[in-house]
C-alpha cells in the first residue's frame, strides 16, 4: 500500500467539494494505492498521471512508496491548464 499526501492546493479543491463527492474520490485514490487498479493514464507533455473518477480528474504522481495529489477538479474546468 502506498502513502497518499495531498499538496496544499488539492486539499483546498477537494474541501471545496460536496462530501459524497469527495467520499468517492478519497474511495477511489484509496483503492489505487492498495491495489494500483483504477482509470489512470500517463499526462501527456508533463509529468505525473490523472484518475478519472466520473467527471472530476485527480492529478497526481508517484513513487514506489508515495502517491502525491497535486490538484482535484472537474474536467470542464482548467484542471489540466494549472501549473
Amino acid at each position: 500500500m502506498k502513502t497518499i499526501i495531498l499538496t496544499h492546493a488539492a486539499a483546498r479543491d477537494l474541501d471545496k467539494l460536496p462530501a459524497d463527492i469527495r467520499g468517492v474520490i478519497t474511495e477511489a485514490t484509496a483503492a489505487y494505492a492498495v491495489t494500483g487498479q483504477g482509470d489512470v493514464k500517463k499526462l501527456a507533455g508533463r509529468e505525473g498521471y490523472r484518475m478519472r473518477v466520473g467527471s472530476y480528474r485527480i492529478l497526481f504522481t508517484e513513487d514506489a512508496a508515495i502517491i502525491l495529489i497535486v490538484y482535484v477538479g472537474r474536467r470542464s474546468t482548467t484542471i489540466y491548464r494549472r501549473n
